[in-house]
């Protein structure tokens, strides 16, 4: 089994910043790539970014591009993600997922961490 342990949400104004980390445990072996994910309050969770374990390869949402990055240190099984240029519709509870190499699916996520943006 894999766990993972988000941090780093917050309360902030608009166009601020923050910085989410994710750090997983366990059975890292199985993880080939690592996202995030939001939810907003009424809405369904959604897609925010993701990266690859092996050749670092990132994607990003459309509503993201640009304003925020994702990155990964492989040596602690950690992923990052700084949220600049904030905008209020950024505001949800993100969450961490880790994609198994094998299942080919995100099959374990973190608890969530919320972000809220005040404008």
């Amino acid at each position: 089994q894999v766990q993972l342990v988000e941090s780093g949400g917050g309360l902030v104004q608009e166009g601020g910043s923050l910085r989410l980390s994710c750090a997983a445990s366990g059975r890292t072996l199985s993880i080939d790539n690592m996202g995030w994910f939001r939810q907003a309050p009424g809405k369904e969770r959604e897609f925010v970014a993701a990266i690859w374990w092996i050749g670092g390869s990132t994607s990003f949402a459309d509503s993201v591009e640009g304003r925020f990055t994702i990155s990964r240190n492989n040596a602690k099984d950690a992923v990052s993600l700084q949220m600049n240029s904030l905008k209020p519709g950024d505001t949800a509870v993100y969450y961490c997922g880790a994609r198994d190499r094998y299942l080919r699916a995100y099959g374990c996520w973190g608890q969530g961490t919320q972000v809220t943006n005040c404008s």
